[in-house]
């Protein structure tokens, strides 16, 4: 059943985070719509390009990046600010005069997504400075009013000590997921940026542990894994692709979310279908999802 989830992991962010509440909640602006779009096509963007680099799974949080970037781009000016806009995808949201606007519309998506009272996530942002950086108020008071963040002073000349205080930070926003993000810091080190997310759902339909078997993974159309399978029996919303050659499955978490996985066909590299995928054909998928 679940054959070739490299695209399916990150289909789970995708969907859990902006998609489905994208649909699901009554938006307080269209522009958040706007936003979920950009964001979807940033991230298949971005995996394109991991993937360029090696075929080993690739599992990220688009909206965490992303994030951190448009928080960056409220310090940012000329072509720096130009070029991580045009990265995000988002440089057609830009209007004259409203330099609040991107920044403002993370803050409504993130309080948009959390209203879901069966969805916990948890997305943490927090500035490290040295003592001696100078980092304007304006630019503090901004990552906290947009994005909550957490200013915190570390002197970096002792490594030891800011790598123990960064790891435990991040450790506890992480729900102790992770613990030791940061191995190692420059002495010359003068700010860092860090983005915690932390997601967890109740799947609507359970999966019984207890019948979890072995079966083969296909990895492409040459490699098999012996991995750990869960399996359910029910009938699932789906859909099929017959341009790409995939079949679309929802998997729903409880109160609305849900996960997409992309599941090509037999004979279907998923490599071939990478290009097709846009924010536009992820909404077409939705739309034609059908109980079976």
């Amino acid at each position: 059943m679940f054959h070739k989830m490299k695209m399916g992991f990150i289909f789970f962010f995708i969907s859990a985070f902006i998609c489905a509440h994208a649909q699901r909640v009554q938006l307080p602006s269209a522009t958040i719509s706007d936003l979920s779009f950009k964001n979807m096509d940033f991230a298949m963007n971005l995996y394109r390009t991991i993937s360029s680099f090696h075929d080993k799974n690739i599992f990220f949080s688009p909206l965490s990046i992303s994030t951190s970037f448009a928080a960056l781009l409220m310090a940012s000016d000329g072509v720096t600010y130009k070029e991580i806009l045009e990265g995000l995808n988002l440089h057609q949201l830009e209007q004259a005069g409203q330099l609040d606007l991107i920044p403002g519309l993370f803050k409504l998506l993130n309080n948009n997504i959390t209203q879901n009272g069966s969805l916990r996530l948890d997305q943490g942002m927090a500035l490290f400075m040295h003592p001696k950086f100078r980092v304007e108020k304006t630019f503090q008071d901004q990552l906290k009013t947009f994005f909550d963040a957490d200013i915190k002073s570390v002197n970096f000349t002792n490594t030891r000590g800011s790598v123990k205080f960064i790891n435990e930070y991040i450790k506890r926003k992480s729900h102790d997921k992770i613990s030791n993000m940061v191995s190692s810091l420059d002495a010359m080190t003068g700010l860092m940026l860090t983005n915690t997310i932390f997601f967890q759902g109740s799947w609507e339909l359970p999966f019984n542990p207890n019948i979890t078997v072995n079966a083969p993974f296909y990895i492409d159309n040459y490699s098999v894994v012996q991995v750990p399978m869960m399996f359910l029996e029910d009938k699932f919303y789906m859909m099929v692709d017959t341009f790409l050659g995939v079949k679309v499955l929802k998997l729903p978490y409880k109160e609305g979310v849900s996960m997409l996985i992309v599941l090509p066909n037999k004979n279907v590299d998923y490599t071939e279908t990478d290009d097709e995928i846009t924010a536009d054909r992820i909404f077409r998928w939705t739309k034609m999802l059908q109980k079976v």
